[in-house]
């Protein structure tokens, strides 16, 4: 893609001397993360994966490198009349750290719907949390409406020049623990991420190529750079990429710098997160792990290049994840679960768990159902689950259970298969 597209695109609002600054500004700031190779996920992928940790930061994600710009720009009287930001999550608590640390009173406006943790993490961060509305929609109407009233500085997530100069950094260092990257990967919601690293990286090597991901629930950035008008909403696990709307500053540089967007679905995205934990030991939130989940949609896109993914954000509900690792069990079928055709007597359940000790099985749950008319007076229905080693020991153990006479059926979130 020619550099001249893209600078004509940036020259007006962000350039690779602002990116400098910005590292200049958030040096001794903010954590200056670790990028380190991913054997592993080269494994999975076909790829040889390089990692950026912007986990690690003290508010677990990227956003302080923006939130750190944009708040040290400020004037003497802007940093005396305080800042507002609207957020359900990482920006909020990014601005807050920040706003804490340099003095300045911070404003944050949150959706009703906001989980309780996120709220009082950032109230102990220091900024004063207004909760309102059900939507991050109605919460910015609510932030821009007191923003107005009390004279504060707006600090947007992603459609701000400082904001995206800030980002940007995290691609500058890239480039310098791995000036041969071929490709960056990089999450898309409101566009300040990628964009910030596109300018940064093309303009820092030409050749480098920037592949856009997007959750195929919020295809926005797709949608307005290809005029298509695919649907947009539902729940997410990509909770920080679920944006309805991209920014007027950060769209133009997408379109000029980003070779293509991959837009995953939940069951990826869950085996990214998935794979970040039991296969890097890293914590990463349904956002963070995108770009591993759009290398996981596209391998042969992405076969035998040199890859940069940049694990944005590791703030994820602890119960979700134990549900997505449970529910990566079942999808490899280390965890499968039968129904049992039985007598209905004593002993039978012991014999059935002894045999399935035999067969090398873990039991995990047992449920009887003695009601279902398809069985005699004298039977029963058992409902075992399961752990087992992999797909061909569920099949093994499947086979003796039928060799056994107890006429199993493989059951799938509740349901039968037939």
């Amino acid at each position: 893609m020619p550099m001249q597209g893209a600078e004509a695109a940036t020259t007006a609002m962000v350039t690779l001397a602002d990116i400098e600054a910005a590292r200049r500004t958030i040096a001794g700031h903010v954590l200056r993360t670790p990028l380190l190779p991913a054997p592993p996920l080269s494994a999975l992928t076909g790829a040889e994966v390089f990692v950026k940790y912007e986990n690690l930061q003290v508010t677990n994600s990227f956003k302080e490198r923006g939130a750190c710009v944009k708040l040290a720009a400020l004037s003497d009287d802007e940093r005396s009349r305080g800042v507002i930001a609207m957020s359900a999550g990482n920006h909020a608590q990014a601005v807050a750290y920040h706003a804490r640390r340099l003095d300045i009173p911070a404003t944050i406006v949150m959706p009703e719907t906001t989980p309780f943790v996120k709220v009082k993490v950032t109230e102990a961060l220091g900024a004063n949390v207004v909760l309102y509305g059900e939507t991050l929609t109605e919460a910015q109407m609510r932030a821009e409406a007191i923003a107005g009233d009390r004279d504060l500085v707006w600090v947007h997530p992603y459609d701000d020049p400082h904001i995206i100069a800030g980002q940007g950094t995290i691609a500058l260092e890239m480039l310098a623990d791995a000036p041969d990257l071929d490709t960056m990967v990089i999450p898309i919601g409101g566009g300040g991420l990628i964009a910030g690293n596109a300018i940064a990286a093309r303009s820092t090597k030409p050749s480098i190529e920037i592949v856009g991901v997007e959750a195929k629930l919020y295809p926005s950035m797709w949608n307005a750079l290809r005029g298509g008008d695919l649907p947009l909403g539902g729940a997410t696990l990509a909770e920080g990429i679920a944006v309805k709307n991209v920014g007027a500053l950060t769209a133009p540089v997408v379109r000029e710098l980003v070779s293509d967007i991959i837009l995953v679905d939940e069951p990826l995205i869950e085996r990214a997160v998935n794979a970040f934990l039991t296969l890097q030991k890293a914590m990463a939130e349904g956002a963070g792990a995108a770009g591993l989940a759009a290398m996981l949609a596209a391998p042969q896109r992405f076969a035998g290049r040199k890859v940069g993914l940049i694990l944005c954000g590791g703030n994820i509900d602890p119960r979700i994840l134990a549900s997505i690792m449970v529910r990566e069990l079942e999808r490899d079928d280390r965890i499968v679960s039968f129904r049992l055709t039985i007598p209905d007597r004593p002993g039978i359940l012991g014999q059935i768990a002894s045999r399935l000790g035999e067969l090398g099985a873990n039991i995990l749950a047992v449920e009887h159902h003695r009601l279902f008319l398809d069985v005699p007076a004298k039977g029963a229905k058992l409902d075992v689950t399961m752990e087992t080693r992999d797909g061909a020991h569920a099949d093994e153990i499947f086979r003796a259970l039928v060799d056994d006479g107890y006429r199993p059926m493989r059951l799938a979130s509740g349901a039968v298969l037939e």
